[in-house]
């Protein structure tokens, strides 16, 4: 509770706003996937090496955590998921047009959509994982 003096920061401002907001922004990039180019193999195969790429693309990136107090494992797994930002892209990619042809067609929207989902659902396991698993006495350890 605050009292008259104090004032309010700017995130507890945003919170109602994303609140409503950032649930509904997920549900209209959803409702875009045509789940026809969803089901086709073409892009379940480019959605499960979007989610490969994505997964190993963080865990490579942990390397350049140079503590060795800090378990980069833990820190990989925080980092996989992939979620506005990619769909902001994804959606303005199937809007843009090159040629009279979107840059992004259906199917790769599709898979994006797939890798952004199971980055997203990963995400919170492996941390929990990552998080109670037993660790060396060495420094990374605690």
């Amino acid at each position: 509770m605050r009292t008259g003096e104090e004032t309010a920061t700017l995130n507890e401002l945003l919170h109602p706003i994303a609140a409503v907001f950032v649930p509904l922004f997920f549900v209209l990039m959803g409702v875009q996937v045509d789940l026809a180019s969803l089901a086709a193999p073409s892009s379940l195969w480019l959605g499960a090496a979007l989610v490969v790429v994505a997964i190993a693309g963080k865990l490579a990136c942990a390397l350049g955590v140079v503590d060795r107090r800090v378990d980069r494992l833990t820190v990989a797994v925080g980092m996989i998921p992939r979620g506005e930002v990619g769909l902001i892209f994804a959606g303005i990619g199937t809007t843009l047009m090159l040629d009279g042809r979107p840059v992004l067609s259906e199917a790769v929207f599709a898979a994006v959509v797939v890798m952004v989902l199971v980055t997203t659902l990963v995400a919170p396991p492996g941390l929990r994982w990552c998080l109670r698993r037993p660790r060396g006495r060495g420094p990374a350890g605690r």
